[in-house]
């Protein structure tokens, strides 16, 4: 077992790859912070994703649903989660980093907005909502409907990585039937031995940038006999260096899809 930071890789030929991936340019060190034109790339796609939902929340339709009759309807209607990838493959990448961008939707028969929120809200009771992904959470700052929280969250997908994130969120409703709310990352770090007596915060020199900024959103609306829930989960992280995508890819890839589902799923089981 091969261990750098918080993440673990098993087997000596991963070792290897990802010793490989983490040099940066003979340094020894990963790619640790995002460029500077990552980071407004980012904050211009964000800018636009609130503009959206802004218009989006201030329409009659209020949120992105597929239409009565289509399969997408059906699935929802059974209880299925419908998730969508919104960003293109020509606009996924920046200097460095990749931007995803998914969102994802369901349906609860006979739920009710105001049981949705109060679920969204006990940040406390999320290491048991969101386990085994939220280990620890809680409210740091604010009350009412802008708070600051902390998580600790671990995400495992070949290797094993650990975050403390702090963000900054807000809610908001228009009635009784309508809310949503919007969580943007503040700080992240990358944790080193989590759990154990000599654990420690990787410095912005040392991280491995599996996770450098994350925005989510979250409408809901009583309609059609329940509660549609919708979330869109916006996220920066390094970019894959040519050749091993088969080391860190998977990661990389497929955590921001697997961890907004699992989400979504995990908020609808709560309130049944």
């Amino acid at each position: 077992m091969f261990k750098v930071g918080g993440a673990r890789f098993g087997g000596f030929g991963l070792s290897l790859a990802v010793a490989a991936v983490l040099g940066a340019a003979g340094s020894g060190r990963a790619i640790a912070e995002p460029t500077k034109a990552a980071v407004a790339g980012f904050e211009a796609y964000a800018s636009g994703v609130d503009a959206r939902l802004r218009e989006q929340h201030a329409s009659s339709e209020f949120m992105v649903l597929p239409p009565a009759e289509s399969d997408e309807a059906t699935r929802l209607r059974r209880g299925e989660v419908v998730v969508e990838r919104l960003t293109q493959e020509r606009n996924r990448d920046l200097p460095g980093a990749m931007l995803h961008d998914w969102r994802g939707t369901a349906y609860l028969r006979g739920g009710k907005a105001a049981d949705f929120e109060r679920v969204l809200r006990d940040f406390g009771e999320y290491p048991k909502r969101f386990a085994p992904q939220v280990l620890a959470a809680r409210v740091v700052a604010g009350q009412g409907d802008q708070v600051q929280t902390w998580m600790r969250v671990q995400q495992r997908h070949g290797i094993t990585v650990t975050l403390d994130t702090t963000y900054d969120v807000r809610f908001g409703r228009l009635n009784a039937e309508r809310g949503y709310s919007l969580s943007r990352s503040t700080k992240i770090e990358e944790i080193e031995r989590p759990g154990m007596r000599d654990e420690d915060a990787l410095t912005a020199g040392e991280e491995h940038g599996f996770l450098w900024r994350l925005n989510t959103y979250w409408s809901w609306e009583e309609r059609d006999g329940g509660l549609y829930v919708q979330i869109e989960s916006i996220s920066l992280t390094r970019s894959i260096p040519v050749g091993l995508g088969w080391a860190i890819g998977p990661f990389v890839e497929r955590v921001p899809r697997e961890s907004l589902e699992f989400t979504l799923r995990a908020a609808c089981a709560a309130m049944r």
